[in-house]
């Protein structure tokens, strides 16, 4: 945390503001917002995933993100915490992973244009990776990824809707392979009149949000477990002031398929903390 005391003063200027209002979108979906040229943003992250007979699945995770230019934004994440439970793998924030890995990915806004009186349609496509910080996950060798994917939709002043989601494929390790995760997202997001405030004021907006995962079973001479397909739908809010982001929320299973061998998940809780700043 030495970075938010270095650059504080410069946080909370006029300018972090602008980087918060476009940098975040929603909790679990895949959104096009990125941060502005020279723009930072930490993010501290926890998620909970409870599951049947007191199984839960927490992890604590810091992402570091940096604007390149307007439309082209990078990121790291590594995960500070995590507690182990008979869950499925699954991937519950599509800009950050829920396992032991580090993580990179590259955000590139190609599309954006104004439609009618404050409103614009984006598209971002999202590229990166990851590298595992254990040997095996649910029994299975566990190797790098490669991940692509991408977000398309509308944003004005009152109303927000996304659709998007990534592929995410596990390279060979020991003879072994994790399934594959084909991720969906849909977005809805609805700022009330009273909330479109001016600028430099608290900026609050509520969503509601569905993931949709097919994970792939493990593939290889030793594999035994099973994939999963799930759908989690429910509410989540974001709350945007000066240099800081909150947000969070909760998703409840709609459809799960799960391995016989793990638990139904019965709630996915996040909550998200980010601080914006320059290095001047």
């Amino acid at each position: 945390m030495k970075l938010r005391i270095i650059v504080l003063t410069a946080a909370i200027n006029g300018a972090a503001a602008a980087a918060a209002a476009s940098g975040h979108g929603p909790v679990f979906g895949a959104a096009t917002p990125t941060l502005g040229r020279g723009g930072w943003s930490v993010d501290e992250a926890w998620t909970l995933r409870d599951g049947e007979g007191d199984e839960r699945q927490q992890m604590v995770k810091t992402m570091l993100s940096f604007g390149v230019t307007e439309n082209l934004q990078i990121s790291g994440s590594i995960p500070v915490v995590m507690r182990d439970a008979s869950v499925s793998p699954a991937r519950m924030m599509s800009a950050m992973s829920s396992d032991r890995e580090v993580e990179g990915l590259v955000a590139y806004r190609f599309q954006r244009r104004p439609v009618g009186v404050g409103g614009r349609q984006e598209s971002t496509v999202y590229v990166g990776g990851t590298v595992p910080l254990e040997q095996r996950r649910s029994g299975t060798p566990a190797g790098a990824s490669f991940e692509i994917g991408g977000a398309t939709g509308y944003a004005s002043r009152a109303h927000y809707v996304w659709v998007g989601g990534g592929v995410q494929r596990f390279a060979e390790r020991d003879g072994e392979r994790l399934g594959t995760s084909t991720l969906l997202t849909l977005v809805y997001g609805y700022r009330p009149p009273p909330l479109r405030t001016e600028a430099g004021k608290p900026d609050l907006r509520f969503f509601v949000e569905a993931t949709a995962e097919n994970r792939g079973a493990p593939a290889g001479a030793g594999a035994v477990a099973s994939g999963a397909r799930t759908l989690f739908i429910g509410p989540t809010a974001l709350l945007l002031h000066k240099a800081f982001g909150v947000e969070g929320g909760v998703l409840f299973p709609a459809y799960q398929t799960v391995a016989p061998e793990s638990v139904r998940e019965r709630v996915r809780v996040a909550l998200n903390v980010s601080y914006f700043f320059w290095l001047r």
